[in-house]
């Protein structure tokens, strides 16, 4: 089996399962919270924040990657206000695929958690707040439970997407071997060298199946919901 793929490749695969996961984990309380505020609350600037959420899906991955460049590079405000402060560095580093992948995988997100608020009876939540209950006891004991399987589906959806994200990530980090080659970067780089075919198609295999499992574990969740909503 490791003679399937060369240890590049296979640390091109590990890699990207390590920046999908931190991405979506990184991501993932930032996206309730935006969710639950575009669900649940009307405020000056909704249009403009849900507007920003959504803006990566219309946005050519490459300029998402250069605006994240401009914005977490070295001299980019943010970026050298972390590197000066505490040593953090995005630029040309597997974080910063982390980061470009989160972006890009922040809409699936939030839009599958949201459409789960959307789905929760505020009665019971009415309910459980006549009793006594305050806010955060409600939402942690009566509304996370109701989306949860939103949330495990938006998670899903992101970490797939993480896995495939190539423009944004090749424009902010690169594509070094070793340090922020991801899946998609590798095919890319295969695809560049004479007889790279065959073993850019062993990688495009893996991501087919990574993207396949994913969207049926998505499938599997968002009838678990239905039924759950619907009492059945």
């Amino acid at each position: 089996m490791t003679d399937w793929l060369t240890p590049e490749e296979w640390q091109a695969v590990i890699l990207s399962l390590q920046v999908s996961a931190l991405a979506v984990a990184a991501s993932l309380p930032l996206g309730i919270l935006v969710a639950w505020a575009l669900a649940r609350r009307r405020f000056w600037g909704h249009g403009l924040l849900n507007g920003l959420v959504h803006l990566p899906l219309v946005l050519p991955p490459v300029v998402t990657g250069y605006l994240l460049l401009l914005s977490f590079g070295r001299r980019g405000p943010v970026g050298a206000f972390l590197h000066d402060w505490f040593g953090i560095v995005f630029a040309f580093r597997w974080t910063g695929a982390a980061l470009a992948a989160a972006v890009m995988a922040f809409p699936l997100m939030v839009r599958a958690i949201r459409l789960a608020f959307e789905a929760v009876d505020r009665g019971v939540e009415e309910a459980a707040g006549t009793l006594g209950a305050g806010p955060a006891w409600v939402f942690l004991t009566v509304t996370l439970p109701l989306i949860l399987p939103g949330v495990v589906a938006g998670a899903i959806l992101a970490f797939a997407k993480a896995m495939g994200e190539f423009g944004a990530t090749i424009t902010f980090v690169s594509n070094i071997p070793g340090q922020t080659q991801t899946l998609p970067s590798a095919i890319y780089a295969l695809l560049q060298v004479p007889g790279g075919e065959d073993r850019a198609g062993r990688l495009v295999m893996i991501s087919v199946g990574v993207a396949m499992v994913a969207l049926a574990l998505s499938e599997w969740v968002g009838r678990r919901v239905a039924r759950r909503i619907s009492g059945r």
